[in-house]
């Protein structure tokens, strides 16, 4: 309020009237002149201590009059007790006196400025107002009802702001002015609105009455009056009061009229004031304005806000959230806000066209599953939906995109009538759910729905696929005969096709015949494959195929092809280079060309000492030397073998061949002591009667025979008759350990240790316990039987013991201890498929103990090895990038993790996907992050923990990006779909935090 009153303007006005009495200047008028100036000077004491000086016996007498109203102000000043009460002693006793006015107003004003209402009121109550001039009855006028007003009595206060705004004076304004709020507060626009004209023609209420006026003319629904009058006061009033809230109630003005471009940049200007909060109706209205003009990520600003309400409003925010996604291309939002629309029912059509969008976002942004199951879900609720007809022929392409062919097939089977594009879905659908089987090494179900694919034969090439896959998976199967009969059907197929799959089905049949040995037939399907591939880019297995094409001719005793075949091979560098030097030198031997096959066993051992062929290398070069009579090179030659591959099976016919040597030299204490070693170490071995006698024959040149005798007994005792009690025993433990009855093996085993403890065949019993008890489960019993091993002297058995030993301690948590055990295992590889299992458990060895560099080397071998075990390089890449990422090598990691989860659709590579996700959103790029979750994730769904963690990470990103919509969605999502408990509880866990 501007108003204000000045206290002596009142003051003065009663001084005056008094001092117009000049026919009695007596001495009380003395005292009354000293009176008054102390009151002017606002020593208000004094003033009261001389109004005791002034006295009259006339009740009436002005100076006795003047002296009385001065006390009792005087009084009122001093905040005295009596004060008051002398106040209006004096109205009651002079009631017909001009000075009455002027005691009551002052009464009232001096409630009035301390806003004690209550008692202004009362003290204005005293006042006549016709005696008032018309300045002061306006201001009278006013105050009286202001005092109401701020005691919130608005209807008592309004008939006194009516008398004062008529009377024309300053204070009019202010009585305009409110009486126009009390009458906006009691419904009466029109009077409001007319009062509140009124005041703003005064500058002071120029900038305060727009915003109520404008709220006016919102309540009326006046909204051309609104706009009109809002617009030009925005435009010209830079100081309006409340102008965010002017800005509000034009954009809902606008929003009515259907001006969707005005409307929208009002909401924005209420917003950007930062005064204040939309309702969630005036979100959901400024989303749809901006929706309206096409501004679709502002529109999706104001939406997700709205959206989160759980009514009607918040189901249509989130269906034209969901379209203005779509129109940005961000499947992924629009398909979380459709899900929203969907489970809403406060609207059936809301409700019909977001379920349907909600599976063709999912299909646009390539979750297929998800896509596959909003589409059946509309296809199950929805019959004669708006959408059927479109819904069914999305679902059938969607069904051969899809990861989750069993259920793509379930659905398939249910239709009836097929129609030729569901038809060639089934053929698709089934054949991947073929190729997921063979994965997991699941024959009989692979070739089940090989067979169920081959039933709906519409596509050529997926015909002819199918057939080279029945062939791969009877081949891993050990069923060559069937697995000959699919490739033959598949080259059959093949003559009318440019597929790739012929060329791989010569390799496939190749290999089928060769494990056949039909050596021949082997022979010409080599033959074709490399001629083929010899002059192409992609040269797939030809380095394999022809090493095995070498190996047809050796079998068959075509020496010179195979030797033209395998120095062919050497020349183009083949990857099996060191396989072909010792092919090569077998070859050269037959054909008499001694040393030609030295020289190739030499390039083998001098440049390959860590081949597979080292100790067949080593042992044939020791035969050639026996042939060529040079039996000191030769004795050399099987002593490198004995000591570079102490646990080699060569060793006890190496023994054989530097005893042979050694007695051609005469070195006799050599030969018998080589014989020896054989009968004490070997006793089983294929040589060890031929050792024996050796043995005897050296010991009779040296005049020895008298201790033949012993070693001929501890022959017999190793090597009973056929038919006696301990070999029966071991032989019918030995059965139930290849009938993989393992339980029964571990006991038949013990019981015949237990009767034969010295037998010979103590390693080999020994060996096949503990493994029956390694692949029983019994750890502890396994290991027990391995250390035993550990113990004797060098052979394949112990060497075996020693990877044994290596895998279960690593199982126990023993890594550390374990780490000997399987790099011994890994050097003394006899094949590199024990190499490779070798490698993988000193792989997760190592990365336990956190030897991230040894990681990084022992995956980097067995990368070397792929093909030779299904999960071998997966593993390896897996770990490789995790100990990258441990030495702070993220680059390296993420190009590791990218070939990773590009190759291999495994749970290695699912895992692989939320490292590098992860990886991604810890260097702030949630974008990449996401996108990386959105395109790649689709193939992993199978694999439930780490596809669920990666759609925890998704909704972690959307909270860093302040998508808390997308993130509550997300989890929802998680809750309601996810097989896997533990992932369901970090949802529900998380999305207790955003709730």
């Amino acid at each position: 309020m501007k108003y204000c009153l000045v206290l002596f303007a009142v003051l003065g006005f009663s001084v005056q009237v008094l001092a117009q009495s000049t026919l009695y200047q007596t001495g009380e008028q003395r005292f009354l002149d000293d009176q008054t100036a102390f009151f002017e000077k606002q020593l208000f004491s004094a003033s009261l201590y001389e109004s005791e000086k002034v006295s009259s016996k006339d009740n009436y007498f002005d100076q006795s009059r003047a002296a009385r109203l001065l006390a009792a102000q005087s009084a009122l000043e001093l905040e005295s007790p009596d004060g008051v009460g002398l106040m209006k002693s004096y109205i009651l006793d002079n009631g017909k006196h001009p000075s009455v006015a002027t005691a009551g107003l002052y009464l009232g004003d001096h409630f009035f400025f301390k806003r004690n209402y209550r008692e202004a009121i009362d003290g204005y109550a005293l006042v006549s107002p016709e005696n008032l001039e018309v300045s002061k009855r306006a201001d009278l006028f006013f105050k009286q009802g202001y005092a109401r007003f701020q005691l919130k009595n608005y209807d008592s206060a309004a008939p006194y702001f009516d008398q004062a705004k008529v009377l024309g004076q300053e204070v009019s304004f202010d009585a305009y002015y409110y009486s126009g709020f009390i009458a906006l507060q009691n419904g009466n626009s029109a009077k409001a609105i007319q009062d509140l004209q009124n005041a703003e023609k005064s500058p002071f209420y120029r900038d305060k009455v727009p915003y109520l006026l404008a709220s006016l003319y919102y309540q009326e629904g006046s909204f051309t009056q609104l706009i009109s009058y809002a617009e030009e006061k925005l435009k010209n009033g830079a100081n309006l009061e409340r102008k965010e809230m002017i800005s509000l109630y034009l954009a809902e003005a606008y929003f009515e009229q259907k001006n969707f471009a005005k409307a929208a940049e009002n909401y924005d200007a209420f917003i950007n004031a930062r005064k204040g909060e939309l309702t969630p109706e005036q979100v959901y209205k400024g989303g749809i304005a901006q929706f309206e003009i096409e501004n679709y990520q502002r529109a999706s600003d104001y939406l997700k806000v709205s959206a989160s309400t759980a009514d009607e409003k918040g189901q249509a925010s989130s269906y034209y959230l969901g379209h203005a996604y779509l129109k940005l291309d961000n499947y992924q939002f629009a398909s979380t806000s459709f899900k929203a629309a969907a489970s809403a029912d406060f609207n059936p059509k809301i409700k019909e066209e977001a379920l349907f969008n909600y599976a063709k976002s999912n299909l646009q942004k390539g979750s297929f599953q998800e896509g596959i199951s909003g589409l059946d879900q509309y296809l199950n609720e929805y019959p004669s939906g708006a959408f059927r007809s479109e819904a069914e022929t999305l679902l059938s392409e969607a069904l051969i995109n899809t990861s989750d062919y069993l259920r793509a097939i379930q659905q398939m089977d249910q239709i009836q009538n097929k129609s030729p594009r569901i038809r060639e879905a089934y053929q698709r659908v089934a054949f991947y759910q073929a190729m997921v089987y063979f994965r997991d090494k699941r024959y009989p179900a692979a070739i089940s729905y090989l067979d169920k694919s081959l039933n709906f034969p519409v596509n050529k090439d997926l015909i002819l696929e199918s057939h080279f896959w029945k062939g791969e998976i009877y081949s891993a199967n050990g069923e060559l005969d069937k697995a000959i009969a699919s490739y033959q059907e598949a080259l059959q197929l093949g003559r009318t096709t440019s597929s790739a799959y012929l060329t791989k089905s010569l390799y496939g049949l190749g290999y089928a015949y060769f494990n056949s040995k039909r050596y021949r037939e082997a022979e010409a399907q080599f033959k074709t494959y490399t001629d083929r591939l010899r002059t192409r880019q992609n040269k797939e297995n030809y380095d394999d195929a022809l090493l095995r094409l070498g190996d047809c001719y050796y079998v068959q005793k075509r020496f010179a092809e195979a030797e033209s075949t395998f120095q062919q091979a050497i020349s183009e560098r083949n990857a099996g280079i060191d396989y072909a030097y010792y092919r090569l030198g077998v070859v050269q031997n037959f054909q008499s060309k001694n040393s030609a096959a030295l020289r190739s066993l030499d390039q083998l051992i001098a440049g390959y000492p860590n081949s597979l062929y080292l100790e067949d290398a080593l042992f044939q070069k020791g035969q050639i030397l026996m042939e060529e009579t040079q039996y000191s090179d030769a004795t050399f030659a099987f002593s490198d073998l004995i000591s570079k591959r102490p646990n080699s099976p060569f060793v006890p016919f190496a023994l054989e061949g530097r005893a042979v040597a050694n007695f051609s030299q005469q070195n006799y204490d050599q030969t018998v002591r080589d014989y020896q070693t054989i009968l004490d170490e070997f006793p089983n071995s294929g040589n060890a009667e031929t050792a024996l006698k050796g043995l005897q024959e050296t010991l009779a040149l040296q005049g020895r025979a008298g201790e033949f005798s012993g070693y001929l007994d501890s022959y017999k005792r190793s090597n009973p008759e056929n038919g006696s009690v301990q070999a029966l025993e071991f032989e019918s433990a030995k059965s139930l350990y290849f009938e993989r009855n393992f339980a029964q093996a571990s006991i038949a085993f013990e019981r015949y240790l237990s009767s034969y403890p010295q037998s010979s065949q103590r390693v080999d019993a020994l060996y096949f316990m503990g493994d029956s008890y390694f692949q029983s489960g019994n750890q502890d019993d396994a290991l027990r039987v391995f250390r035993q091993l550990e113990s004797e002297p060098a052979s394949p058995q112990r060497l075996k013991a020693m990877q044994r030993i290596g895998e279960i301690l690593s199982a126990q948590g023993n890594y550390s201890e374990s780490i000997p055990y399987l790099e011994t295992a890994v050097q003394n590889a006899r094949s590199k498929v024990e190499e490779a299992e070798s490698l993988m458990a000193l792989l997760k060895a190592y990365n336990e103990t956190e030897r991230y560099q040894e990681v990084i080397t022992t995956a980097e071998k067995l990368e070397s090895l792929d093909g030779i075990l299904p999960e071998s390089t997966p593993r390896a890449l897996l770990n490789k990038a995790k100990a990258q990422f441990a030495l702070k090598q993220d680059q390296a990691a993420g190009v590791t993790l990218a070939i990773l989860v590009d190759e291999y659709k495994t749970i290695e590579g699912a895992e692989g996907l939320f490292l590098l996700a992860e990886s991604y959103q810890k260097q702030g790029q949630i974008d990449l992050s996401n996108d990386s979750i959105f395109e790649m994730s689709g193939p992993f769904a199978d694999f439930d923990y780490w596809y669920g963690r990666m759609f925890l990470l998704l909704a972690e990103n959307y909270l860093l990006s302040g998508e808390d919509f997308q993130a509550k969605a997300t989890l929802e999502s998680i809750v309601e779909n996810s097989t896997n408990e533990e992932i369901k509880k970090l949802a529900q866990d998380k999305l207790q935090t955003l709730n």
